[in-house]
Parts: structure tokens; sequence; C-alpha cells
């Protein structure tokens, strides 16, 4: 039941990943992959910072 619960919230991740540019991994192996992936979750860490600094510097 606890996987089930997760489910949604690790689609939902991977859907905010693909819509931050995840897509084919051009790369070759498993460390190009683990690269491409790691950096897509740091792009999308950023939009999530820039996102709270600029409602932060709104109020």
């Amino acid at each position: 039941i606890r996987a089930r619960r997760k489910h949604s919230a690790v689609e939902s991740d991977i859907n905010a990943l693909e819509a931050n540019g995840l897509d084919k991994c051009p790369d070759k192996g498993i460390e190009g992959f683990e690269r491409y992936v790691a950096l897509a979750v740091v792009a999308s860490n950023l939009k999530r910072l820039g996102k709270i600094l600029l409602t932060r510097d709104r109020q």
C-alpha cells in the first residue's frame, strides 16, 4: 500500500523533470545516464529556488 501511495509522487517528479528538459539520454553508458539525470535534477532544483527567491523579493 505504501508503494502505491508513493507511486503518484514519483510519477509527478518524473513529469517535472521531463518538463525541465529531461528527454532521451544522448550519453552512452551508465555513468553518462547518471550524469544526465543528475544535471536534470540540478536544473529542476535551480528553477525551484529561483521561483522561491522571486516570490520572496515580491513580498
